[in-house]
C-alpha cells in the first residue's frame, strides 16, 4: 500500500493554490498552473514560496 504525500502552498502573484506531487527541494523553481508566474521554494517547513528572481542577460560583459 502506497501513500502518496502532496504539498499545497498559495501563489504569491494570484493567490490559486499551487499543489506539488512529492517534497520539493530548497531553491528549486515550480510555474504556477493559474497564472504561469515561476515561484522558488524559500522554505519547506511549512512550505513558503516567494517569485522567482528574473535571469538577465550578461551578452558577455
Amino acid at each position: 500500500m502506497s501513500t502518496a504525500t502532496t504539498h499545497a502552498v498559495d501563489c504569491t502573484e494570484c493567490a490559486a493554490p499551487v499543489t506539488l506531487a512529492r517534497t520539493p527541494l530548497l531553491g528549486e523553481v515550480i510555474r504556477c498552473g493559474d497564472c504561469g508566474v515561476e515561484l522558488e521554494v524559500t522554505a519547506l517547513h511549512p512550505l513558503a514560496v516567494e517569485l522567482a528572481p528574473q535571469v538577465q542577460e550578461d551578452w558577455g560583459e
